[in-house]
């Protein structure tokens, strides 16, 4: 992916500004180093995210594509979990995960956990609760809770779209089978040929019908040809065709929108004013939240999301969103790509995966047995990319969607957690009985 014209002057700007931080003014010096180092962890790990990005298209144009499988399956391995990974790299330098990849995704969201623990130790350990009664936090933090109860609907509605990316997967396993057979004949390619047309269809499913009632109806009349092998009578197998898609459909009600919710998350998304320095990692955690769960909507397939922002303001003077900002403009644009393409999602496998089934149906609609050599080479490439994608999916799938529901118990416990405290504080309030 090429790098963007902006890029370097958000690099630049994030350079420059690492160090400087809003000061807070407050009588307690722990408090404030508190907030400060905050704010620094903030910027450093975002900036992270954004760098990795600017590394790997710089990488990218300085290497060749022929050790773009190795690079990436190192890099992969590298960011998830043991830093140990890194070691031998002298011959072949890692390249860390490209931008909006599953494995991107996942650093993310560790980035995301990493942020909201720092953050609830600020909030709630140590601080006195009848703060939270008086301004600005008694206003700010039932808005902190409410925003958590969207964030929780779209993790629900993320976690359904990650089912249903492995379903297109297997749809593609079902491709890469047909293809792998020799010698190749015209029913190995008329059964791939059907595979990849059913996965493009349900790729290409515009977001509207999401919610539309016959959405299952729809989709098993898509997938009828797939589903008739399941058992025995046709009417039996029809009801179960449709029983495996409704088991992929969404857990929230058929108006509930992606879009309007991002939207009435970001809604009132204002920064603190100068005297309110309280209000400060209340303010950096609202926008953490509506980033990372704006960019998993972008990425992932969700129930409606035409009409999606491309951004969010954030003030561009705060040092800590920095790197924030030069992530959202960058997805920003790339989703205006997409909806004038109406593809499934930015998630970068996805759009990987949908570009060779393209290819791969156009080589089907034009195969003659026997194969041309140039033909036969050609079509060994686009196999082995596919399947490539479709190993990087079952490999990382499974684990983003642990993560996001570890991200979804998260929200929950630390919403409770600030819920206990105020009930303290009515506890606290009430009048003692005589």
């Amino acid at each position: 992916m090429p790098a963007t014209d902006n890029q370097g002057s958000f690099l630049n700007r994030i350079s420059i500004r690492r160090n400087q931080f809003i000061p807070i003014e407050s009588s307690n010096d722990q408090e404030q180093e508190n907030l400060e180092l905050f704010q620094r962890h903030v910027a450093d790990r975002f900036a992270d995210l954004l760098y990795i990005h600017s590394s790997t298209t710089t990488t990218a144009v300085t290497n060749s594509n022929s050790n773009d499988h190795s690079s990436a399956t190192a890099a992969a391995t590298a960011t998830t979990d043991s830093p140990s990974a890194t070691h031998d790299t002298h011959t072949h330098p890692p390249l860390p995960p490209q931008l909006l990849s599953i494995s991107w995704f996942r650093n993310l969201l560790d980035t995301y956990l990493c942020c909201e623990a720092e953050f609830k130790a600020i909030l709630v350990s140590g601080r006195d609760p009848s703060q939270f009664s008086r301004p600005p936090l008694d206003r700010l933090i039932p808005d902190f809770l409410e925003r958590s109860i969207k964030a929780l609907d779209i993790c629900n509605a993320v976690t359904h779209g990650v089912d249903l990316v492995q379903h297109w997967q297997k749809l593609a396993q079902i491709a890469l089978t047909a293809l792998n057979q020799t010698p190749l004949g015209e029913g190995q390619v008329r059964r791939a040929r059907k595979a990849l047309n059913t996965l493009l269809t349900s790729m290409v499913f515009d977001d509207k019908e999401n919610a539309n009632n016959n959405l299952h109806g729809r989709w098993t009349e898509r997938t009828r040809s797939f589903g008739r092998r399941v058992g025995g009578g046709g009417g039996n197998n029809k009801d179960r065709t449709a029983g495996n898609f409704r088991s992929l459909s969404w857990s929230v009600a058929k108006s509930w929108s992606a879009s309007k919710q991002i939207q009435t998350m970001s809604a009132n998304l204002a920064a603190p004013r100068g005297g309110e320095s309280t209000a400060l990692p209340v303010y950096i955690m609202n926008t953490i939240v509506v980033f990372v769960m704006w960019a998993l909507v972008a990425a992932i397939p969700c129930q409606d999301r035409n009409g999606l922002a491309t951004h969010f303001q954030v003030p561009r003077n705060l040092a800590w969103a920095q790197p924030i900002i030069g992530l959202q403009e960058k997805i920003g644009e790339d989703w205006k790509k997409k909806e004038k393409k109406g593809t499934a999602g930015l998630l970068e496998e996805l759009q990987r995966m949908e570009k060779v089934a393209h290819s791969l149906v156009e080589f089907a609609d034009t195969f003659v047995f026997p194969m041309e050599e140039e033909k036969e080479a050609e079509l060994a490439s686009q196999v082995a990319e596919l399947a490539e994608i479709c190993q990087k999916m079952e490999e990382g799938l499974g684990p983003l969607q642990q993560q996001v529901r570890e991200v979804f118990h998260r929200i929950v416990r630390s919403r409770a957690e600030v819920l206990d405290v105020l009930d303290q504080i009515t506890k606290m309030s009430a009048p003692v009985p005589y």
